[in-house]
Order: structure tokens, then C-alpha cells, then sequence
């Protein structure tokens, strides 16, 4: 009897390291893909943020890689904890990054992307979505002006807002313009704030454009 005993109680110290070590895959609840128009000393270029609403039964600190793929042109973006952008909201993970951009600031191809979502064990999960990017922007690219202590913006999107910069550069806050013109002491950005940058939406495209940032003091 102690003899099968000792068996039995042999298998299960055997296999208790590995029931332990059992880990979950990774899981993309839910992925946002937007087109942005950043001004540049050349010009306007074209950049993506990419999102996805990350959920892992072994926690966040168990996420290891967020790849972005567009298999076609045969395109690659990698980010890790490191390198990627993480913002928590009502409890949801949100991870990517506001600045995807092609090399030498080339439009993005449309079609099929794919995200991939790795934890440290290896574990992956993917998700496949369709972006489609216009051949020409939809919009021109916006213009602010500031000057006198008044701003004047030239925009054919269908919002604006101010992107608020304190004096030592860090960003604080956004506002919307409910006017295309007026006086900046109106919006009462605070006493800290140095700079604003215009960022212009459409929501409905998912496209955006953001000019360099313009000193209001």
C-alpha cells in the first residue's frame, strides 16, 4: 500500500510544477487605427496611431511585443513596453503608438493590417482589420495664426481644437474652438500656458492633422 502511495504522491509532485505554470494567452479586445497629418520643416507627412485594448488573465506586466503588420507591402512595426504608449481608461489597457510613420514619409498603403499580440511566454494572439488611406488628403492641411493676441484658424475639418503647452514644453490640456477666430485671453488657458499646436479631426474618417506649435505670449 505504501508503495502505490508513494507513486501516486511521486506523480502529482510531478506534474504540480507544470499545472503552476500554466499561462493564458494575450487577447485584443477591440483595435483603433487613425490617419494624422503632422507638419514638418518639409511639409506635412503622414503618420499613424495605432491602438488596441489589450487584456492578458496573467496581467499586464506579462505583455512582451505589439506588432503591426501589413502583409501585402510587407510592412512591420514593433513596439514593447519600452517603446509603446500606454494609456489606462475605465479600467481598460489601451497600448500602441501616436507616431507610426513610413520611411521618407511615403503615404500608407490601404488594405489588410494585422496586430499581433505577444506575452513573455510566447503566447500570441492576432486581429485583422481593413484601413482604407486616401489617395490625396480629404482636407487641406490646416493653418493657425497668432498673433496680437488673437488666433485665426483656416481649416476645413470638422472640429478644432487648441493642444495647450505650459512653459517648459509638457503638454497639458486640450480645448475646442467653437470659432475659427478670436482672442486667446477668451479661452482662458491658464497663466502656465506658453504655446498651442491646432489639431484638427474628423472623426468620422478617423483623420486628423496637427500644425507646429505657436507661441501665444
Amino acid at each position: 500500500m505504501r508503495k502505490y502511495l508513494f507513486y501516486a504522491l511521486s506523480f502529482f509532485v510531478f506534474f504540480l510544477p507544470f499545472a503552476s505554470c500554466s499561462r493564458s494567452a494575450p487577447a485584443i479586445e477591440f483595435s483603433t487605427i487613425a490617419l494624422n497629418y503632422i507638419e514638418g520643416d518639409a511639409g506635412p507627412f503622414p503618420t499613424l496611431s495605432f491602438f488596441v485594448l489589450s487584456n492578458d488573465d496573467d496581467g499586464y506586466e506579462d505583455l512582451a511585443e505589439l506588432r503591426l503588420y501589413n502583409d501585402y507591402d510587407g510592412l512591420l512595426w514593433s513596439f514593447t513596453p519600452e517603446t509603446w504608449v500606454r494609456h489606462d481608461e475605465a479600467g481598460n489597457t489601451w497600448i500602441g503608438s501616436r507616431r507610426i510613420a513610413m520611411v521618407g514619409g511615403e503615404a500608407f498603403p490601404s488594405g489588410q493590417y494585422r496586430a499581433v499580440l505577444i506575452d513573455k511566454g510566447g503566447e500570441r494572439t492576432e486581429r485583422v482589420f481593413g484601413f482604407e488611406v486616401p489617395a490625396i488628403p480629404r482636407y487641406p492641411f490646416p493653418k493657425l495664426t497668432v498673433a496680437d493676441g488673437n488666433y485665426t484658424i483656416d481649416s476645413e475639418y470638422p472640429d478644432s481644437y487648441f493642444l495647450c503647452y505650459s512653459t517648459d514644453g509638457s503638454y497639458r490640456n486640450s480645448v475646442k474652438l467653437e470659432s475659427k477666430t478670436g482672442s486667446i485671453s477668451s479661452l482662458r488657458l491658464g497663466s502656465d500656458i506658453l504655446s498651442v499646436a491646432l489639431w484638427a479631426h474628423d472623426g468620422v474618417h478617423s483623420t486628423s492633422a496637427l500644425t507646429k506649435m505657436a507661441a501665444i505670449r
